[in-house]
């Protein structure tokens, strides 16, 4: 999706070379996601000449919101605070990112 967003109208092939500067794919593993993406609702396509342009049809922001509902049903039983306590017995959170984060806390 973040490769969608940076630049929406992407080929499968687009969407490909953007992704192999950071790690290994396949054009058909890419094609498979974007099919199952677009199935469910994430993204549109539209075919020009003979290739499917993709674009995002869900922002960011909402793909985020979505994401974090069915991570928290799914792997914290439905409870924010029990996702929130994992983040904060993470070992890699150092003492800035903690205040930050209470900060943030307290403002809610």
């Amino acid at each position: 999706m973040a490769v969608l967003w940076d630049q929406p109208g992407a080929t499968v092939a687009d969407v490909v070379a953007a992704l192999r500067k950071t790690r290994p794919v396949t054009y058909s593993t890419v094609q498979t996601m974007l099919r199952i993406l677009e199935a469910k609702g994430y993204v549109q396509h539209e075919k020009i000449g003979r290739a499917f342009h993709f674009r995002p049809i869900v922002g960011e922001q909402q793909a985020r919101q979505s994401a974090l509902r069915h991570l928290v049903d799914r792997l914290f039983s439905g409870s924010p605070s029990l996702l929130v306590l994992n983040v904060l017995d993470d070992e890699r959170l150092d003492a800035a990112e903690l205040k930050r984060l209470k900060k943030l806390i307290e403002k809610a």
